[in-house]
C-alpha cells in the first residue's frame, strides 16, 4: 500500500455517500472506500450503549478479516486493547501503533492483531447523549507518515467522517425512533444560523452578516445544537437536513 501520501484526501461526495447510506450493507460499502482512499485497508464503526446495571451493548459494521472477527468482536477485547481504553473517556483522535501497546505493557496483544492487518491506525471516538459511543478506527499494515502535515490531513478527515458517519448509524445501526421532526421547533434565527453553517461561514461571519454581536451569534447555533440533542452545530445540521427542516 505505500506510506500514506499528503495528498490523500476525501472529496465531498465521499462524505455524502457516508452521511445517506441508507442500509448497513451501504453504510459499510461506504467506510471502506473512503477508508481506502485514506490508504487504511481496515475500518470498523462501533456504537457503544452504556446500561447503569450490566455490560455495556456494541452493534458495528466493520471489513476485519474473517480470521480475526472474533477475538475483535470480544467484550475482553476491549478491557485489554489501549486504544479502546482511550476512546472511552477522550474525544481527541489517538494515532497509534507498535509503541502504543508496549507503553501499556500490552505488546503480545499488538502482535496478534499485526497478524490480521492491525499494524497502525487512527482512532476517534464521539460521546453521544444518553450514554452512546461512536467509535470509528482505520488501520493499515504499513507504517504511518512521520511527518506531522500527513497526520494532521489524515485526523482532519476522519473527524469529518466521523460526524458524517454519526446520522448514517443513527439510521442503520440503532433502533428506529419516532420522528423527531416535531419535537424540534427552531426559532427563525436559530434556522438562520444553521443555514449560514452549513454554508462554512463562521461565528464572526455571521455577525456581519445578520448584523448582530459575535457572542450573540453563538447562542443560536448553540440553542439548536441542544435542541436537537446533538454533540456540536455540525451534527445538528446534519440532522436538521435529515428531517427535512432545512435545504
Amino acid at each position: 500500500m505505500g506510506a500514506l501520501t499528503a495528498r490523500t484526501h476525501l472529496l465531498e461526495a465521499d462524505y455524502l455517500s457516508i452521511y445517506e447510506a441508507r442500509s448497513r450493507c451501504e453504510f459499510k460499502a461506504a467506510l471502506v472506500r473512503s477508508a481506502r482512499k485514506l490508504e487504511f485497508s481496515i475500518v470498523s464503526t462501533t456504537v457503544f450503549f452504556d446500561h447503569l446495571h450490566g455490560p455495556h451493548e456494541s452493534i458495528g459494521v466493520s471489513n476485519t478479516p474473517t480470521d480475526y472477527r472474533e477475538a475483535f468482536e470480544s467484550t475482553s477485547n476491549g478491557r485489554i486493547d489501549p486504544v479502546m481504553q482511550h476512546c472511552k473517556t477522550s474525544g481527541l483522535p489517538i494515532v497509534w501503533d507498535r509503541s502504543t501497546y508496549v507503553h501499556a505493557g500490552r505488546v503480545a496483544k499488538w502482535e496478534h492483531q499485526a497478524q490480521f492487518g492491525y499494524h497502525c491506525g487512527i482512532a476517534l471516538a464521539s460521546h453521544l447523549p444518553r450514554g452512546r459511543h461512536l467509535l470509528i478506527g482505520v488501520n493499515r499494515d504499513q507504517p504511518l507518515p512521520r511527518n506531522s502535515t500527513g497526520i494532521t490531513r489524515m485526523t482532519a478527515s476522519l473527524q469529518l467522517f466521523i460526524a458524517h458517519a454519526e446520522e448514517a448509524a443513527a439510521r442503520v445501526l440503532l433502533p428506529k425512533r419516532p420522528d423527531e421532526s416535531n419535537a424540534v421547533a427552531l426559532t427563525p434565527r436559530e434556522l438562520e444560523c444553521l443555514r449560514w453553517t452549513m454554508e462554512g461561514k463562521t461565528a464572526w461571519e455571521l455577525g456581519q452578516i445578520l448584523s448582530i454581536a459575535e457572542n450573540t451569534v453563538v447562542r443560536h447555533p448553540y440553542s439548536a445544537t441542544r435542541k436537537f440533542d446533538a454533540v456540536n452545530k455540525h451534527q445538528a445540521v446534519l440532522k436538521a437536513l435529515r428531517l427535512g427542516i432545512i435545504e
